[in-house]
């Protein structure tokens, strides 16, 4: 895909080879997607599985989810986690949600997207083939983090969260924002049902996110339905960076369509305090 102001990059950090977007680089904001390496989990979820509904052992993922923490400069009592039900539920978060859904599932926010304005806190995503996107506005230092699967994607998540931004001072012109590793449209084949709920969606713009794949089969673009999204809710081109690396086989990235049951990596995002810089 490759577009945009930068393309996101492995590095290093807090112990840990995560995937960054140069575009956050600077003082002010911490944003990464894990990848599998790194962790304590073993077998279909090994190593660095961060989802505690996938059958893994509580403990390992609480340990993997600590040094994922510090790959941001955090603590897991810092982390705040969604319930990610595939909708465009957006949850405003503060200080006092540090550590929600960070040990149990049953504490999550509601929604599949997180948006802050506070310092320190951790926004978490998990995904396996969904796209993780992390906004982040500098003028107004709000960030966000979005779970987009194909009904979250169809249901426009990604412009609710840029909506709830707005609601805290930023400008949609000046959000940049960084698109994950997903699953990649040659891989994705979907039906009928998928088809037409993206036809409703994107309207005109449909043929640049379906590609034929066969008899009542077609190959849905994540990413491209999610950059046309984020382009129709404001945002400029050249502040969108796009990743062109899949989840799946011969990846650093988990990937629920290539194996079963399997792990899941997040898109972590964490704001800096607002007077660094």
């Amino acid at each position: 895909m490759g577009s945009g102001t930068s393309t996101p990059q492995l590095s290093r950090r807090g112990g840990l080879d995560v995937l960054t977007w140069p575009v956050f680089e600077g003082p002010r904001v911490d944003a990464v997607a894990t990848t599998r390496a790194g962790g304590v989990s073993t077998g279909r979820y090994a190593s660095l599985n961060l989802g505690l509904h996938v059958g893994d052992e509580p403990g390992r993922v609480h340990v993997n989810r600590a040094r994922a923490a510090a790959a941001v400069g955090l603590e897991l009592s810092d982390l705040v986690f969604c319930t990610q039900v595939h909708g465009r539920g957006v949850t405003f978060v503060d200080r006092s949600h540090r550590g929600r859904g960070s040990r149990s599932l049953e504490d999550a926010l509601p929604g599949d997207a997180l948006v802050t304005a506070a310092p320190g806190v951790g926004l978490v995503v998990l995904v396996a083939d969904c796209v993780p996107l992390v906004l982040y506005e500098p003028e107004a230092h709000v960030l966000a983090v979005v779970h987009a699967g194909w009904r979250g994607t169809v249901a426009r998540v990604a412009e609710a969260a840029v909506g709830a931004m707005t609601n805290l001072g930023a400008e949609p012109e000046r959000i940049l924002a960084g698109i994950g590793p997903a699953i990649p449209p040659g891989r994705y084949e979907v039906g009928q049902e998928v088809a037409d709920a993206a036809r409703s969606c994107f309207s005109d713009a449909a043929e640049e996110v379906l590609g034929p794949a066969g008899a009542a089969r077609w190959r849905f673009d994540l990413w491209a339905a999610n950059r046309r999204i984020l382009l129709d809710a404001g945002l400029a081109a050249e502040n969108l960076s796009m990743c062109g690396v899949g989840t799946g086989e011969g990846t650093p990235f988990f990937s629920h369509r290539a194996t079963r049951p399997c792990g899941r990596f997040a898109a972590i995002a964490s704001l800096r305090s607002s007077h660094v810089g």
